[in-house]
């Protein structure tokens, strides 16, 4: 059983003990859900958009802690001053050490850049969620979602006003995923069963993606100069957590980072 497996299995399990516990009903109430979304498409696109979905982590399978010290309110404010096209919030607890806690906190400080949930969505429960503590686009992982639930996942987040980051590794992936035209098809240059890391994995899928879509390179990102690169390719954003939380100040090392980008 890979990571991944052992992920996905233990997240069913938690996603059905969460829908005893809380009603749809309760999450509809929210004060979020009569909230309208910042587009995070929007925000790739513009044309002084920096590119960079900076995200908030404290820790990794792969890699265990990375940064369990700073909050996610002083990380987020730095994300902002550095200009960062968009926020990424992991949520998930067991796996990655984030809660939803963390993106409704992110939320109160972050009022005009759209927020990623950043978590292994299994369940339609966890998009109605997602709206609820007030993120603005969910993750819907290709690799762990057949083709009829990428579609139907992705229409009740289109129904509740949410943008779709949808996230490949490899062609059979990227197959999936119903007519890609002007979709956000975020390429994670990290196998999720091996978590082994290759930049070349963007590059090379990158073709396979029309021009109408919206390409997003996540994962092993350290290198300004890698931004250019790939922004020859077509990609338009660039997920970049690591780098920045290994920092102690990850707002600063943001803010480094993008001032490099040529």
């Amino acid at each position: 059983m890979t990571i991944l497996d052992k992920i996905i299995a233990f997240k069913k399990k938690e996603v059905l003990k969460i829908k005893a516990e809380v009603p749809v009903k309760k999450l509809i109430e929210s004060p979020n859900f009569k909230t309208p979304s910042f587009s995070l498409k929007k925000s790739l696109l513009d044309p002084f958009s920096t590119g960079i979905i900076a995200e908030y982590k404290r820790q990794s399978p792969s890699k265990g802690i990375i940064n369990d010290t700073i909050g996610v309110a002083a990380v987020t404010e730095g994300y902002l001053d550095a200009n960062v096209a968009a926020q990424s919030i992991l949520t998930d607890t067991s796996f990655f050490g984030g809660t939803m806690a963390d993106l409704m906190e992110a939320r109160t400080v972050n009022q005009h850049k759209p927020i990623l949930r950043k978590d292994f969505v299994v369940d339609g429960f966890q998009i109605v969620e997602a709206k609820a503590i007030g993120a603005d686009a969910v993750l819907l992982i290709a690799t762990c979602l057949s083709a009829k639930e990428l579609k139907n996942y992705g229409q009740l987040a289109k129904d509740l006003g949410l943008e779709v980051l949808y996230e490949v590794h490899t062609k059979e992936d990227l197959d999936k995923i119903n007519d890609l035209d002007g979709k956000i098809i975020g390429i994670n240059n990290r196998d999720l069963k091996s978590f082994t890391v290759d930049i070349e994995n963007s590059i090379a899928l990158a073709s396979q993606i029309p021009d109408s879509a919206v390409k997003v390179s996540e994962s092993g990102i350290s290198d300004p100069r890698i931004i250019t690169g790939l922004k020859e390719f077509g990609f338009k954003g660039f997920l970049i957590g690591e780098n920045f939380m290994k920092e102690e100040d990850p707002g600063e090392a943001c803010k480094n980072f993008i001032s490099q980008i040529r």
